[in-house]
């Protein structure tokens, strides 16, 4: 949909940016400020408030000025039209810290290189519980949702959540959180989240206090014992292995999941399929205790 600002051109791309970065924060942190786009885009706080303007003018429907917090939030009826906020599109710009995702190149090949992605399972929940769950972190806040649970004895139950950081794994988005049903920090599949409503009530629960979150562990990985000779040299030079060793400094909560995306053969006897996993891990009496679900 191009939007066009009356008896003007279309809206230029730098503009568009900041339009859409509004959309973002008021659709998923529950509130868009001045101070947010100015210090984003490093424009003046009346630049920034031209925006807003902008914005409000175009879409007058869309947000909602709350003085308590001095700036606009999503109204009920709140449709994205700069942006997609699906959490596909909203996830990376997270993960890597932008402002938005997007150009005004389209499919062009901006350096004329060819890059392709594996057609993964899409794993991600609807677009309205992220938005609960990114605004619990944000403001930590408690928060109750409905979970499909993989175990027998629990299919699919409401939890009090108090969530504290989102992980992508390569496969999947999961959030740490603190879990008021087993007393304990554990991982919610972002996937299994079926609902999600934000409570007005502040978390108790903080991140100093998951151990296994704020320690930190090395992995000592080497080459599988049953690759050839010549296989060994040349993982060694792909890893960049001094002393055939790679160590990797891993959060103990994570430790799990970077065994299995690397393949690692956690066996005892090293006797899976030295071709599907080529690396082992040597300090297993050292890790096997913080990720036992990745050993077999």
């Amino acid at each position: 949909m191009e939007i066009t600002i009356k008896n003007k051109n279309p809206i230029k791309w730098a503009t568009r940016q900041r339009l859409q970065f509004i959309e973002v924060m008021a659709y998923y942190t529950g509130v868009i400020t001045r101070s947010d786009i100015a210090k984003t885009f490093g424009i003046s706080d009346a630049a920034a408030t031209k925006d807003l303007k902008l914005y409000n003018d175009l879409l007058p429907t869309n947000l909602i000025y709350r003085h308590s917090v001095f700036g606009f939030v999503p109204s009920e009826s709140f449709q994205e039209k700069f942006t997609d906020l699906s959490p596909e599109q909203v996830l990376p710009i997270i993960a890597r810290n932008l402002a938005v995702i997007g150009n005004p190149s389209g499919h062009e090949k901006i350096y004329g290189i060819n890059v392709d992605l594996l057609p993964l399972p899409v794993r991600l929940p609807a677009k309205s519980v992220l938005a609960q769950l990114i605004r619990a972190l944000k403001n930590q806040q408690r928060l109750r949702i409905v979970y499909h649970s993989l175990s027998e004895q629990e299919n699919m139950d409401t939890r009090i959540i108090e969530p504290h950081s989102l992980v992508n794994t390569g496969l999947r988005w999961h959030v740490r959180a603190y879990s008021e049903n087993s007393f304990d920090f554990r991982d919610f599949v972002l996937s299994r989240i079926v609902e999600a409503y934000l409570l007005d009530e502040t978390a108790e629960s903080n991140i100093i206090y998951d151990d296994d979150w704020n320690e930190i562990v090395v992995l000592e990985l080497k080459p599988h014992p049953n690759l050839s000779e010549h296989t060994r040299k040349s993982l060694e030079f792909d890893y960049s292995i001094n002393n055939g060793i790679i160590e990797l400094k891993v959060r103990r909560a994570l430790v799990g999941y970077v065994l299995q995306r690397l393949s690692v053969d956690t066996t005892l006897e090293h006797s899976l399929n030295p071709k599907a996993y080529q690396l082992v891990l040597q300090n297993r009496e050292d890790i096997e205790a913080f990720a036992g679900w990745a050993f077999l």
